[in-house]
């Protein structure tokens, strides 16, 4: 059986940032205060835009190994 996640990662290149909630919650299925926690600590990329924050899709591509390759440090 294969496993999909509610959203897909987008492209990178016609999307270089996502919200951290909803979107990137959804694609790992945690609920907003653990979404927001993961970025707190650190296991989730993120950057902030003024009170926005933001995560990167290439990196977060990267972390899931999406792309090829090992996942980022």
């Amino acid at each position: 059986m294969t496993t999909t996640t509610s959203r897909a990662v987008p492209d990178p290149a016609e999307r270089p940032t996502i919200p951290v909630w909803p979107d990137t919650g959804q694609i790992f299925g945690l609920s907003k205060v653990s979404t927001y926690e993961a970025v707190r600590r650190g296991e989730i990329p993120s950057i902030r835009v003024g009170r926005r924050l933001l995560v990167p899709t290439a990196a977060l591509r990267r972390m899931l190994c999406l792309d090829g390759g090992r996942p980022a440090a």
